[in-house]
């Protein structure tokens, strides 16, 4: 059994080796993200980098951040250099996956407005196309969550609320996530559209377009993949 924790590590630290100086930069969120907020706050601490600033895509990572010692600040609406964060599956094209980590909506707020979006991930990751192993995550509003449910099933029938414990799990926006089970065979950008204007609906995990470069970790070495 290969060692997952050891190969997200080393994919963190291929990202972290394009951050420079000065740069302002997107912290992902997630088991593979960690990695690469700690990595930075080791080259800070070492002095191997300096001025870095951190905008981080969740609750949980700005308080890595800290305890790291990258300094955090919110979101506005400045471009960031570079951002780094996991997916739960990368298709050939470099579309995603993300979402499993409840943090999509502050995702993909912060990375859109990235220069460079660099995924870091495990070989396991990979798919031949989206929702062959991982549900699409879609953040949904808790006022008439049912009724949005029921909509969103009608474009998507397979799915379930997503829910650890005896209540549903809410985001750090205070809405709730369902996790739709994806088709054999469906058209991303077509279905993106059609979910994006379901009522009630808030954001999805898809994303398309957005990746310019993955590192992705397997036994044999880190590959470098890029779109196009």
């Amino acid at each position: 059994m290969p060692d997952l924790e050891g190969l997200k590590k080393e994919a963190a630290l291929r990202a972290v080796a394009l951050v420079e100086s000065g740069m302002r930069v997107g912290l992902g969120t997630g088991s593979t993200a960690k990695y690469a907020i700690e990595e930075l706050g080791r080259k800070l601490a070492a002095g191997e980098l300096r001025d870095i600033v951190g905008v981080a895509t969740s609750e949980a990572s700005a308080a890595l951040a800290r305890e790291v010692g990258v300094p955090v600040q919110p979101l506005d609406p400045r471009p960031l250099d570079i951002a780094i964060d996991g997916a739960d599956e990368i298709n050939p094209d470099l579309n995603l996956i993300k979402g499993l980590g409840g943090a999509l909506l502050r995702e993909k707020l912060t990375e859109v407005q990235a220069r460079r979006l660099v995924i870091i991930a495990d070989h396991t990751k990979l798919v031949t196309r989206l929702g062959e192993k991982a549900p699409l995550p879609v953040e949904i509003t808790r006022f008439g969550f049912l009724s949005t449910v029921e909509r969103v099933r009608a474009l998507v029938p397979g799915g379930r609320l997503r829910q650890p414990g005896a209540q549903p799990y809410v985001t750090d926006n205070g809405n709730y996530i369902y996790d739709a089970q994806l088709p054999a065979a469906f058209d991303p950008t077509g279905l993106e559209r059609q979910l994006k204007g379901t009522l009630g609906v808030v954001e999805t995990g898809f994303f398309l377009g957005m990746a310019d470069v993955a590192f992705v970790a397997a036994p044999e070495g880190v590959r470098e993949l890029r779109r196009g």
